[in-house]
């Protein structure tokens, strides 16, 4: 055992892990959370026999961490593997859905790509890799693709895991594994097959790409993180926190329930998002802050819709995505009840509709009605619902929802960087850097807890 403490700012998923790892070596830990709960974006709700999503619905075992984290926790939660449904991925093109293909044989067939760019992807293993390091996903896309790769692949893609637009995202920060494919092997084509044919480690094989969920609901996850660090461990509804450096230590101050506290500690943890370090730490300088500050959210509007009697499309699939050139006025649509039990009631359906993002950041300012006509307009086109009131309606919106890994990054990691060696034990977290999926997070509150392990 070890008398090693730290203060972790943010009950989300990374200060969660981190909180786990470290108490799990011996360390006390205080977390300090805004609001009156733990979990952060991730919350499952339970209504009318729908269980449903207002943050993530689904994570992937993209870093063996996730896979030894479901371990550690054990029986305290069941990790329930997306069924055979969520392998489909259907796109919107013209007045249809098509769906993405995974072979070559649906590749030349679809109608989702240009002959030329079919054609042209064969020479993809012969061309030069890229020499900026800066470059944007929709110009290494063209570059190597062509154009309906970029248009009818990779912006639904965007679409569906940044809200963004591949020309503002960076793709050595936004897809770091597709750029290395690229420096490392000159083809996404040959480093694939490469990479398929090497022998893995016992680690690597943990990384099983398998699309995952808790059975009852995200929020098990979290839930059984909390039960193991411990309720004492957390204060909830923290108004007004700030730090400051203090004789070698850190003072943490913050307001609850109208009384002013103050903790003072050697190690301590932000996970907020960028636009908070500035009010957070307010030592820092004007350019730091500015720099740390010049992150893009994506305002998103999420929409869950239940149906006790389905009669619109079959689901058969993860769900739709929806190009940006297409002009509709959602981004994309999950069909959840399709491939994870128990999310509708038996014959029904529920859906998690997505709109805004960094192209329509206005409509998470639309009124509710607003919004619910422009959803079943788009839903009685795309999914042929008839004329009827859904059993389940729920609007969530996020005003910083998903952050953008733009042509600033390299300069916040940087300042970042400089801010931790300047003063140690203060460490920078969150989805302001290594990611934003749910492995990433985690991946990252493991890393921060072994880094600690070693340095303190």
């Amino acid at each position: 055992m070890t008398d090693k403490s730290a203060v972790i700012i943010g009950a989300g998923l990374t200060g969660l892990t981190t909180a786990f790892y470290l108490k799990k070596a011996g360390w006390k830990v205080t977390i300090l959370e805004r609001s009156k709960r733990a979990g952060g974006s991730i919350q499952t709700h339970r209504e009318n026999g729908f269980i449903f999503e207002s943050g993530p619905n689904t994570g992937i075992v993209s870093h063996p961490e996730v896979a030894d984290l479901f371990a550690q926790l054990g029986d305290q939660l069941q990790v329930e593997p997306a069924n055979e449904e969520a392998k489909q991925r259907l796109i919107w093109k013209g007045c249809r859905w098509h769906a993405l293909p995974s072979g070559l044989k649906a590749g030349v067939k679809t109608p989702l790509f240009a002959w030329r760019d079919k054609l042209r992807i064969l020479l993809e293993p012969f061309r030069k890799r890229g020499n900026n390091p800066d470059e944007t996903l929709d110009e290494l896309v063209r570059r190597r693709l062509g154009d309906t790769f970029l248009d009818y692949a990779v912006d639904p893609f965007i679409l569906g895991i940044y809200a963004g637009d591949p020309s503002k995202l960076v793709t050595r920060y936004a897809l770091p594994k597709l750029y290395q494919l690229e420096q490392n092997y000159g083809s996404f084509i040959k480093g694939t097959i490469k990479k398929a044919r090497q022998a893995k480690s016992p680690e690597e094989r943990k990384v099983t790409k398998q699309m995952f969920s808790i059975t009852g609901g995200l929020d098990k996850l979290t839930e059984a993180l909390y039960n193991a660090i411990g309720e004492e461990n957390f204060q909830f509804d923290c108004r007004r926190t700030t730090i400051y450096p203090k004789n070698g230590s850190y003072s943490v101050t913050y307001a609850r329930e109208g009384e002013s506290y103050e903790i003072t500690n050697d190690t301590v943890i932000t996970t907020t998002g960028a636009h908070e370090i500035g009010n957070l730490l307010p030592f820092l300088n004007k350019e730091e802050k500015d720099t740390i500050s010049d992150l893009i959210y994506a305002k998103v509007v999420q929409v869950a819709i239940g149906f006790k009697c389905w009669r619109g499309l079959p689901l058969k699939a993860f769900g739709g995505l929806v190009p940006h050139k297409e002009n509709r006025k959602v981004l994309g649509i999950l069909f959840p009840s399709a491939f994870l039990n128990g999310r509708a009631p038996e014959g029904g359906a529920l859906l998690s509709v997505f709109l805004g993002g960094v192209r329509h950041p206005e409509i998470v300012q639309l009124d509710d009605q607003i919004i619910k006509a422009m959803v079943m307009e788009e839903l009685k086109c795309m999914m042929l619902i008839p004329d009827e009131e859904p059993d389940l309606f729920k609007i969530f919106r996020y005003a910083n929802a998903i952050p953008q890994y733009g042509v600033s990054t390299g300069e916040r990691l940087s300042t970042i960087g400089k801010i931790e060696g300047q003063f140690p034990g203060l460490i920078l977290a969150g989805n302001l850097r290594d990611g934003i999926g749910m492995a990433d997070r985690i991946k990252q509150g493991v890393n921060i807890a072994k880094f600690l392990q070693k340095t303190t």
